[in-house]
């Protein structure tokens, strides 16, 4: 079992075991636990009432975060001609066709988000194996398959986040920065909640969204009550 350091044990001491804090208060003990001298990302996981096994019992969806991420996003877009320009235009850290293709062939993996045009789907599909386990793989039902690649660019730069139940029914998804403190974490994550409500599959039954976990890269988890979302809610 792998020995925690004996500063992360001192700040699991401040985390009441299994007490579900109301939202507002996990954020602002999430900014007081501050564990290494980096910007530690901050991420959220979500147990949902769902059956990931059922393809219609599937939550994916993406939702822009208002404040970014807080870290430089390199985007790959596979496009030719017009499209490649507009890719380039819009700010696009690498774009190509073939040739970017055989780069990912030989090993090449440098980005954090792949976006392609549809008519270059047959050849990007080579990709499936590579590009698919790592959550990269340009898929139309999130909107990284488009003709509009300035959008797709602009929006992935900003801050755009993607998020998918794993076989157990959880979502885990990074909501920002240490250092944005608590509004503007705040913000990201009621805003990547209410998303990932109106994803609720239709079949899905009871409780949806059964527990949250928030913690930073080298922090505790701290557990929150998904049932204080509902008070942050705009009337």
């Amino acid at each position: 079992m792998k020995r925690r350091s004996k500063k992360y044990r001192t700040l699991r001491e401040k985390v009441t075991p299994g007490k579900a804090y109301p939202i507002e208060e996990a954020l602002k003990l999430l900014c007081e636990l501050k564990a290494a001298k980096f910007d530690e990302a901050v991420d959220v996981a979500m147990r949902l009432g769902v059956d990931a096994r059922k393809s219609e019992q599937m939550v994916r969806g993406t939702t822009l975060l208002p404040h970014g991420l807080g870290k430089a996003v390199r985007v790959l877009v596979f496009a030719k001609g017009e499209k490649e320009k507009e890719a380039q235009a819009a700010g696009a850290d690498f774009v190509g066709a073939e040739d970017m293709i055989k780069k990912i062939q030989e090993g090449w993996l440098e980005f954090d988000q792949a976006i392609a045009t549809p008519d270059m789907m047959g050849q990007v599909s080579k990709l499936g194996k590579v590009l698919g386990p790592r959550g990269l793989m340009p898929n139309p039902k999130v909107g990284t398959v488009t003709f509009d690649v300035a959008k797709a660019v602009t929006e992935a730069k900003a801050g755009k986040v993607e998020f998918r139940t794993e076989k157990a029914g959880i979502v885990h998804c990074p909501i920002g920065k240490l250092s944005f403190g608590f509004e503007k974490l705040k913000d990201n994550l009621t805003t990547l909640a209410e998303q990932v409500n109106r994803s609720k599959p239709d079949s899905a039954k009871g409780t949806y969204i059964r527990s949250m976990v928030i913690s930073s890269t080298m922090g505790p988890g701290i557990k929150i009550d998904p049932l204080s979302l509902k008070e942050l809610a705009p009337p």
